[in-house]
Order: structure tokens, then C-alpha cells, then sequence
């Protein structure tokens, strides 16, 4: 946008030295007033022709810097796009991992403690066991 009002801006300067020029170059010069304004209106003709040249050239670069603008941010957003899909599949992935090796981990220590748990019974069961056999004896 600033490029443009800077375009803009060149182009009215280069008119208005181009009017101002010409006019006091056509004001000086020694010529009747017949040849003057003829001279004038030549001058003004050629700068309303530079003039258009100036804009179209102007629209032209404006309208390639739009596009590539435009493509620039479609490259940026389609980058973006693949990186957080990036991301998001190796997150995704992360967690997996983590969801295997604690249903693993859970899997494993249920066991251990079942089995932990068996040698306690058993073992509670034995002194039990020989509580009793020795309280019989005793009887």
C-alpha cells in the first residue's frame, strides 16, 4: 500500500515538474503568442501522453506486487499448514508411545502385585497354619 502512494506520488511530481518546466520554458522563450500557445498545447498533449504511460506502467507494477504478495502468503500458509501437521502427527505419536508403555508398565505391576500378594496369602496362611499346629499341641 505505501508503494503505491509512493508510485503515486513520483508520478505527480513528474507531471507537475514536467507542467511547471514547460511552462516557464515556453513563457521565456522569444516566440509570438500564436507559436506560444500552439507550443503549449504540444507540451501539454506529450505530458498528458507521459502522464498515461506513467500510470499504466504504475497499475502494472502494482497488480505484480499484489500477486506476488498474494502468492507469497499462500506459500507461508501452506508451510504453516504442513508444519502443524507435522507437529500434530508427532504428538499424536508421543502419546501413543506413552499410552503403550504405561498400559505395559500397568499390566506388569498388576502382576507383581498379584503375585506379591499370592506369597503374602501364603505365607500368612503357613504361620497361621503352624499357630494352630503348635496351640493343638500345647492342648
Amino acid at each position: 500500500m505505501d508503494e503505491n502512494k509512493t508510485a503515486k506520488g513520483l508520478i505527480l511530481g513528474f507531471v507537475t515538474g514536467g507542467i511547471v518546466g514547460a511552462a516557464i520554458a515556453l513563457l521565456y522563450a522569444p516566440k509570438p503568442g500564436r507559436e506560444l500557445r500552439n507550443d503549449i498545447r504540444l507540451k501539454k498533449d506529450e505530458l498528458l501522453d507521459d502522464t498515461s504511460e506513467y500510470l499504466q506502467i504504475a497499475k502494472t507494477k502494482a497488480t505484480d506486487l499484489i500477486n506476488e504478495g498474494r502468492r507469497k502468503s499462500e506459500e507461508l500458509i501452506s508451510d504453516a499448514k504442513k508444519k502443524a501437521g507435522t507437529l500434530i502427527d508427532d504428538a499424536n505419536s508421543i502419546l501413543n508411545d506413552a499410552k503403550e508403555k504405561a498400559t505395559t508398565t500397568i499390566g506388569t505391576t498388576k502382576e507383581k502385585i498379584a503375585n506379591e500378594s499370592d506369597r503374602v496369602k501364603d505365607a500368612f496362611k503357613a504361620g497361621l497354619d503352624a499357630f494352630n499346629q503348635e496351640k493343638s499341641k500345647k492342648s
